[in-house]
């Protein structure tokens, strides 16, 4: 029923549009950052989370970020700016993620030893959510029909995600307020990487391709080097394939609207 009813939902949002560029990039950036926070305030009423669960939501989340991440973001690219800038922003994109995750030192947020420096912990959380947030902001620059969808996509994904990186930062710090704060630490970060890519409006012929592509490769990559290792690989497999089917298929629905 939720899958059907989503692309409903999504049209009588779009029904809505802002034009202003930078009103409607903030607008559609707040959907998933106050997601996250919903999702990360949900830790004073859990001490744990089902791994099958955690591995489906994960999954989930993944199957979206894919389909954004080339229906919504790299397609509009190669539209805009053709092969050449499009290939270009792609492995920038890449480029930027892996010199991130080189350049600060973390440890993975969701499974094995959390770094008793919760600093290192909320870097890590910013790592992560800057792709989403390029994603939500390059997407509303570029049309509003693609970046609400790709702001409800994220958003959907974005619940469970908050949930479980709340989870995490309780269990290295042993506090669930701090559990939560690190949670709206990465709904902020979210909403920071968003407003970013408002250097989209420069010389938009260019920059704006550019950084649709980069925005593609980047979430591309947290999916590959981040999320999958972590739901993967054990005895809730099936749990994570049926997950990342869901929403490649959600993703889908919204393209029909």
């Amino acid at each position: 029923m939720i899958l059907v009813l989503f692309p409903r939902v999504l049209e009588e949002l779009g029904s809505v549009v802002i034009e202003d560029p930078v009103v409607r990039v903030i607008t559609y950036a707040l959907i998933p950052t106050v997601a996250t926070v919903l999702g990360s305030a949900l830790v004073f009423l859990r001490s744990g989370l089902d791994e099958r669960f955690a591995d489906a939501a994960l999954g989930f989340g993944s199957g979206l970020m894919v389909y954004v991440a080339f229906a919504e973001l790299l397609v509009p690219s190669l539209e805009l700016g053709g092969l050449g800038l499009s290939l270009l922003g792609f492995i920038a994109g890449f480029a930027l993620i892996k010199a991130l995750d080189v350049l600060v030192p973390h440890t993975r947020i969701i499974r094995g030893e959390l770094s008793e420096r919760m600093a290192l912990v909320a870097l890590a959380i910013a790592i992560h959510n800057v792709p989403e947030g390029l994603a939500v902001g390059s997407a509303s620059l570029y049309s509003p029909e693609d970046g609400l969808a790709a702001a409800i996509a994220i958003a959907v994904q974005d619940v469970p995600e908050g949930l479980v990186v709340s989870l995490a930062a309780m269990a290295a710090s042993g506090s669930r307020l701090v559990g939560f704060s690190v949670g709206v630490l990465s709904a902020a970060s979210e909403l920071a990487s968003a407003m970013a890519a408002l250097v989209g409006l420069v010389e938009t012929a260019v920059t704006l391709p550019l950084l649709l592509a980069l925005s593609a490769s980047a979430m591309v990559y947290v999916v590959i080097h981040e999320v999958a290792p972590e739901i993967f690989g054990h005895e809730h497999d099936e749990y994570s394939t049926a997950g990342l089917l869901a929403g490649l298929v959600l993703g889908i629905l919204t393209s029909a609207i």
